[in-house]
């Protein structure tokens, strides 16, 4: 069940209190990027160690995809998603997961937000 799903349900059964929204969310997000573990490693390889500034970085930081969001107001939130089989490493899913979790970090936010705004009113 994804946020969309719980939402829908959420109105079938007619919870009308303040609420925090998936379409909120979307909202506060102004821009995305992904990359992978390597991809930093070797942006920044002059200043890693020096075993890894003569090896390179470990294949397997290719599995570990991360997802950074930019929020309206200048925060950022990010996500991860590490595949434990080279073999079942898919770009796509890796970033959908990553984009999730980080995603995931949003709500905490705006719920701690709106349950101050409710304890202030």
């Amino acid at each position: 069940m994804n946020d969309q799903d719980i939402e829908k349900e959420i109105i079938a059964k007619g919870k009308v209190a303040p609420r925090v929204t998936p379409d909120h969310i979307q909202s506060l997000i102004k821009g995305e990027y992904y990359f992978t573990a390597a991809d930093g490693v070797q942006q920044s390889l002059h200043k890693q160690d020096s075993m890894t500034q003569l090896t390179g970085a470990h294949a397997e930081l290719n599995l570990l995809t991360f997802c950074v969001l930019v929020l309206k107001n200048g925060f950022t939130v990010t996500g991860e998603s590490a595949c434990a089989s080279p073999e079942n490493f898919d770009e796509e899913i890796g970033r959908k997961i990553a984009r999730q979790n980080a995603v995931n970090k949003i709500w905490m936010l705006e719920g701690y937000l709106l349950k101050q705004r409710l304890h202030e009113a």
